[in-house]
């Protein structure tokens, strides 16, 4: 595999059907593999560039300051022609939360957005945001306030504090839906703060959920039950959990769980004012495993009890938290979950980002709030399917009531494309559409055109047969048949598409996560970690920053897609894209003004995914020998990034392929000077080392390198034999161990070194144990309050975990932290950390793989100085340090508190040492551990 590919791959994230640049790309005349090292050539693109803009669908030329024309022209051209994704799920689930101490700027609505229909709560609610934020709505009458928050909140059954505001709310059913926290009304909190001086709290019924009854029995479940509740403390997934259980039974039986978002506050009032709290089930589900509606209410509150009198703020501070979070589950729409994480998200980014969209493109987003249910749903459901097209006598869904009226709402919305439509059926659509029929199908066609086809073939090669015969006049014919077929289809129209592609990558902040993601986190799977997000400086500064990071990931796609189909030329062309416009960023001062932002800001600029499409096109080079084409990419990369952690990789890259074309003394000077770049660091600074000594002996160069003896050092290696079950160069190696089962020659030294290597307990973890420890011990100082540092309540890490400014900034809790490490207090922290965050997620941290008690007998055996040491690499540069860690961590224990470690690298009959992990292997030496290198080579035949 290419060097660059994976990482660009996760750049790209799930790649997108439909490429509003695409056409552009592809149909680009001037663009040839002649090109790439054609200084004049650049230079004329970049000065045509600055004067005009063209259309990325149509061509057309535009001024390039001109942006209303441009964005005009942009949203007619892109609504005409495109496709979609696909998204692995079947339904989403809603993950509760907020964006604690965010700054965000306000959202000015548009005429379109000031029209929402009021028959929608939810487009209501969204209009109560917008209006709570803009201070020329603060003088609205007193009536307007009461129209705008009937909408917002529902009165809870059987509720005072309900009824003691029935003016401002109307007493409507409690629905089991649930609505994002984001849509609450600013007033009702008021109301509810105010109400809380003067109630009895053993009257209030609180509406609630069970969830988590993925093993629940249907029979467990009887309207009639009572039920009650009981703190779950030591629940791994969750310290704040509060069991459901079934009061009728003596055996406890354990119904399921209240929802985290609500036990959160409730356990605390349980354990710090010894509440009881009892209810009973108000309706049983078809789906037994489905979240079961319930009501609880509390039995045992006492005003004049000491706890209360003490903590009475508390108290109420809490219980107010426990109503804001039912009042907002209250939602009369009956919004399925998938449907209301669309709307979150949506939402929540015109909320945070509303800078970067043209008004055209918030009117459109904000209309589908307004949409009706029914659409809603449908186009939550089309866009997680794989598409485009979608006959619609195949698209049914039970939670759809009119579907007919679900595509009209669409359609009149712009939100999907139906075939055939009234204009000219475009070519590209009828190829698309030709992949709805089925195998038959298209053989029919075929039959009917008297088009010959050879027995078995496939169904592409049927379609393109089927394609050539509008290129001879029998299109309509075509056309007819499919649509006597297919009937009416139906399809997400590009625009949309391009805008909900657009909020959830700035709603997650990456290509890999989705609205999958809130499914994982409601089922358990995924434990996202507590922080404060902190945001003082937006990542992208407006709209045009935005658009040019979309162009660049459309290029990343292009080029991946050209690299998997083997398509040189396509490859070119995306090479020669990024070069030129990497030109035009340095050229324009656009790259220094990303320097001046945080480093880890700076990865979500057009220039840094260029860059990443340069490097992979600098590896798809060297495949096929043009170093000279590899090395003008090399330079132009270095020449434009002066402080980048990749620096290393690329002037190692530069200094080998000059080597290739025999410019030796080139190769060593450049190897020279790359060690004086503060930039080159871990394996690429010790292959570069290595380089000079090789290529530096006299008489090229006289003086030794004062890295010499360092470089040189032996590291001890141990030899031991094995049966192998094949030793071929290029594939594992397998043998066979000692009770005759296959293994890897990790397993293989894991059995020797047990054995006669000495009574060593270890495993075979690479830098996995390290990065769990670390992530482990420094947990606290990980997830601090920084600013810019996390944006969603999605992150494992903070965005600047790979970079200098992660120390920088951290640098005093690191120290005061490493210096209890270095004083032998590391395996106290790990417990402390390990029981109060085990199971949430965090990179590196693996919590299955690594049991605590192996971490404890590891970090004992290790030593504070050691593990100090080791700790202080990952924290300045995670980056750099994070792989090519050892195979194996061997400890043996001499008492409880006393003990020894061993760092091995396996390698087997056909393997050496990268120079990453020769750099981990002389910095370890370097901090008093005991390494050496285990080869296995096959034993001889007898």
């Amino acid at each position: 595999m290419l060097r660059g590919r994976e990482s660009l791959v996760r750049l790209i994230g799930r790649r997108r059907r439909f490429l509003p640049n695409r056409r552009t790309i592809l149909s680009s005349s001037s663009l040839s593999s002649s090109h790439i090292a054609d200084e004049k050539h650049k230079k004329d693109a970049v000065g045509e560039s600055s004067d005009s803009a063209k259309c990325p669908v149509c061509g057309n030329q535009f001024p390039a300051q001109d942006n209303a024309s441009i964005n005009s022209h942009l949203d007619e051209c892109v609504a005409k022609g495109g496709s979609k994704r696909k998204l692995n799920q079947l339904t989403l689930l809603q993950l509760n939360f907020s964006r604690s101490k965010v700054k965000v700027h306000d959202l000015h609505l548009g005429e379109t957005g000031r029209n929402l229909d009021q028959s929608n709560p939810i487009a209501a609610s969204f209009c109560d945001i917008i209006h709570d934020t803009n201070e020329s709505d603060s003088s609205k009458g007193c009536e307007n306030e009461k129209e705008e928050s009937n909408y917002g909140f529902l009165a809870l059954r059987n509720n005072p504090i309900a009824s003691s505001i029935e003016n401002l709310f109307p007493n409507e059913p409690v629905n089991e839906e649930l609505v994002s926290p984001s849509l609450i009304s600013k007033r009702a909190k008021y109301v509810l703060e105010d109400c809380l001086d003067d109630f009895d709290i053993s009257k209030v019924f609180i509406p609630t959920f069970i969830v988590g009854r993925r093993y629940g029995r249907r029979e467990e479940l009887d309207p009639e039950s009572r039920i009650c509740l009981s703190r779950d403390p030591n629940n791994v997934k969750d310290p704040n959990a509060i069991k459901v259980i079934c009061a009728d039974f003596d055996d406890n039986n354990v119904l399921g769980y209240l929802p985290r978002e609500l036990a959160q506050y409730l356990s605390t009032l349980i354990d710090m004012f010894d509440l009881t709290f009892e209810g009973n089930i108000t309706s049983v589900p078809k789906d037994y495993r489905a979240a079961v509606p319930i009501q609880i209410v509390c039995k045992n509150v006492d005003l004049r009890d000491k706890k209360y009198c003490d903590n009475v703020q508390d108290f109420k501070t809490l219980w107010s938290h426990v109503l804001n979070v039912e009042l907002a589950k209250t939602n009369r729409s009956g919004m399925i979950r998938y449907q209301q994480n669309m709307v979150l998200i949506i939402l929540e980014v015109l909320k945070s980002s509303a800078h970067v969209f043209t008004i055209t493109e918030k009117s459109f987003l904000e209309s589908f709030i307004s949409l009706s249910d029914d659409s809603q749903r449908l186009f939550a459901r089309l866009y997680a399917r794989k598409g485009p097209w979608f006959r619609m006598s195949n698209v049914s869904y039970p939670e759809i009531a009119d579907l007919t009226e679900a595509i009209k709402g669409l359609s009149e919305a712009g939100y999907i494309c139906v075939f055939p439509s009234k204009n000219e059926v475009d070519d590209d659509d009828l190829k698309e559409v030709l992949n709805v029929l089925y195998t038959d199908e298209l053989r029919e066609a075929l039959n009917m055109l008297n088009k010959k086809r050879s027995q078995g073939t496939r169904k592409q090669e049927m379609i393109d047969l089927l394609l050539s015969s509008c290129r001879v006049g029998l299109c309509t014919k075509l056309q007819t048949f499919v649509l006597e077929r297919t009937g009416a289809c139906v399809r997400i129209s590009p625009l949309a598409e391009s805008l909900i592609w657009r909020i959830e990558r700035l709603f997650f902040l990456n290509g890999e996560q989705d609205l999958s993601t809130f499914l994982l986190v409601d089922l358990g799977i995924v434990k996202y970690p507590a922080y404060n997000c902190i945001i003082t400086e937006q990542i992208f500064s407006n709209g045009s920053d935005l658009l040019s990071f979309e162009k660049s990931v459309e290029v990343a796609q292009i080029m991946v897609e050209g690299i998997d189909e083997s398509n040189s030329e396509l490859v070119l062309r995306c090479i020669e894209i990024s070069v030129s416009n990497l030109m035009v960023s340095f050229e324009e001062g656009k790259y220094s003004s990303e320097k001046s932002m945080a480093s880890f800001i700076s990865r979500f600029s057009a220039s840094w995914t260029y860059s990443k499409v340069v490097l992979l096109g600098v590896s798809f080079l060297e495949r096929e020998k043009r170093y000279s084409d590899a090395i003008n990419l090399l330079k132009r990369l270095l020449n434009t990034f002066i402080s980048d952690g990749r620096r290393g990789y690329w002037i190692l890259r530069l200094s080998v392929n000059l080597e290739h074309l025999g410019c030796l003394e080139e190769s060593l000077q450049t190897a020279e000077d790359g060690l004086l770049d503060s930039w080159v660091r871990a394996g690429s600074r010790v292959a570069l080392q290595r380089r000079v000594l090789r290529l530096g002996k006299p008489p090229r160069r006289w003086k030794i390198p004062s890295y010499s003896s360092s470089i040189k050092r032996k590291i001890f290696e141990v030899h031991i034999q094995g049966k192998p079950l094949n030793c071929k160069a290029g594939m594992r190696s397998i043998f066979y161990s000692e009770d005759g089962e296959q293994c890897g020659v990790e397993q293989l030294a894991l059995e020797y070194y047990a054995g006669e290597g000495g009574g060593w307990h270890g495993v075979h973890t690479e830098s996995g144990i390290w990065l769990t420890i670390f992530g482990i011990l420094l947990w606290d100082i990980i997830f601090s309050d920084v600013p810019n540092v996390f944006r969603t309540k999605f992150q494992t890490a903070p965005l600047d975990l790979e970079s200098d400014s992660f120390y920088e900034v951290r640098k005093s809790l690191i120290e005061e932290l490493l210096d209890k490490i270095r004083e032998g207090m590391a395996e106290e922290i790990l417990i402390t950390s390990w029981e109060a965050h085990f199971g949430t997620a965090c990179r590196g941290v693996n919590w299955d793989k690594h049991s605590l008690s192996d971490l404890r007998a590891a970090v004992t055996c290790i030593g504070g100085v050691s593990l100090a040491s080791i700790c202080r690499h990952l924290a300045q540069d995670y980056r750099s340090w994070s792989s090519g860690m050892p195979d194996l961590l061997l400890w043996r224990l001499h008492d409880c508190y006393r003990g020894e470690a061993k760092l091995v690298e396996v390698k087997g009959p056909n393997d050496r040492l990268s120079e990453q992990q020769r750099a981990w292997l002389l910095v370890l030496i370097e901090c008093g551990f005991n390494v050496e290198v285990c080869k296995i080579t096959p034993a001889p035949k007898p």
